[in-house]
């Protein structure tokens, strides 16, 4: 059985219980204490038992906070699923986009976004739904702008007598009959 890896000397217990008080990760916070326990001549498997967790994680605690110092008892965020279209790709469809539609050629008069769907597929055979067609989009600075409804048997010389007006002059409230309760 090894020995165990020494902690690094630049920091004391009471400096740990000070940054773990300060941090806003509860996670941080926690290992920081479990260390201290260490720092303060506890047993790494009282500093397990106080983080619970195994003495492995102990460890790798141990090589993160020696290796990063405090900040690296943060667990870093998790990349995620790759994006499909790459820059050059992503800048294409914003010229696309910002050129609109040419009727004779795209057979349409507005971009849909299904029609951009379908154009990233034909261009460069990348499935994509709608959703993630406007993520991209939302990515590169643009919303949806879509005009106020109007129905085809609106009759604008009768909207005025439709429209709600208010009166002349506002009146105060009457006062309440039942007392404000002390």
């Amino acid at each position: 059985m090894g020995s165990a890896i020494a902690l690094r000397d630049d920091f004391s217990a009471q400096d740990l219980r000070r940054l773990a008080k300060a941090s806003k990760d509860a996670d941080q916070s926690r290992r920081l204490l479990a260390l201290t326990l260490i720092y303060a001549g506890g047993s790494r498997t009282e500093a397990a038992w106080l983080g619970a967790v195994e003495l492995q994680s102990v460890r790798d605690w141990v090589l993160r906070f020696n290796g990063k110092g405090p900040d690296g008892l943060i667990d870093p965020k998790a990349p995620g699923k790759p994006a499909k279209l790459n820059d050059h790709q992503r800048q294409a469809l914003a010229a696309l986009v910002e050129a609109g539609p040419i009727p004779a050629i795209h057979d349409v008069v507005r971009w849909r976004l299904s029609d951009l769907r379908q154009w990233i597929w034909q261009t460069y055979a990348i499935s994509l739904d709608e959703t993630n067609v406007s993520r991209e989009l939302k990515g590169l600075g643009y919303v949806k702008i879509t005009a106020r409804p109007r129905h085809q048997a609106q009759n604008e010389l009768v909207l005025e007598d439709f429209k709600k007006t208010s009166p002349p002059k506002w009146r105060k409230s009457a006062p309440s009959c039942r007392p404000t309760p002390r």
